[in-house]
């Protein structure tokens, strides 16, 4: 079976479960209350309203939000398997386990876009009623939006990355779910500290804070320096997800 036909596979099996709903509710909830907590401030003469909009929203979104959603995604995905023993049928198909793994670790993926793509959507409305309200006139800064949304999308590779190895390593769902959560919850304190470089979970919040900080700074640049930064993440995405490629299905193959 070729790896895009098991593809599309894995996708209708998604489709057909709840996960499409669960990509909405964070944006909406984060963005609502972003944009409604800084609204009272404006005035027809405020500058860099998207910018303090967008901050504000992301800020929790990166940090907590959006890797708990996907957590609850990376559980989803794996439950559809170990449901029923479906795993088992899965391997006694003429399909290597490493490429079945591999095409759910995609689906994660996909979901993980779609998800930033509705964050962007839910900002770009939302923000576009409160300038109109409150009758800011300042031009919708799409490629500010866009290079920042990209960058969390990048940012959240190697934390979902990991996340999928500790759903495949650890077999139960409320296990690897509370796992999961347990490495979430002190990512903002970890981004405080030199040790940020080597915690994935915390890399999108810090990409965020970074942003806050040129914001406050006015104009004085801290950058989100690229270096140690992506030599770490590129060696953690690939060792972790090597992980769950080769742990996924190997308890079933004994």
């Amino acid at each position: 079976m070729r790896f895009l036909e098991l593809l599309k596979i894995e996708l209708i099996k998604v489709k057909r479960g709840k996960m499409i709903p669960l990509i909405f509710i964070a944006p909406l909830l984060v963005v609502a209350s972003g944009v409604a907590n800084l609204q009272t401030y404006f005035s027809p003469d405020y500058t860099n309203a998207w910018a303090a909009m967008f901050i504000q929203s992301a800020l929790v979104y990166a940090y907590y939000l959006l890797p708990f959603s996907m957590i609850v995604v990376c559980v989803m995905i794996a439950g559809r398997e170990t449901g029923n023993n479906g795993i088992l049928k899965m391997l006694a198909l003429p399909v290597s386990r490493y490429a079945l793994s591999a095409a759910k670790f995609c689906v994660l993926l996909f979901y993980l876009f779609m998800e930033m793509v509705v964050f962007l959507a839910v900002f770009v409305i939302t923000g576009s009623i409160a300038t109109s309200y409150t009758g800011i006139t300042e031009a919708l800064p799409l490629l500010y939006l866009l290079k920042w949304c990209a960058g969390l999308f990048f940012t959240m590779l190697p934390s979902v990355a990991t996340m999928w190895a500790v759903t495949v390593l650890f077999e139960k769902p409320l296990f690897s779910l509370g796992l999961n959560l347990l490495f979430v919850i002190p990512g903002v304190l970890v981004a405080n500290t030199p040790l940020w470089v080597v915690y994935p979970y915390c890399y999108s919040g810090y990409l965020v804070s970074c942003s806050l900080h040129d914001f406050t700074a006015k104009g004085i640049s801290t950058g989100f320096n690229l270096f140690p930064f992506l030599p770490c993440a590129i060696l953690v995405y690939v060792l972790v997800l090597t992980v769950a490629v080769k742990q996924f299905g190997k308890k079933e193959m004994r």
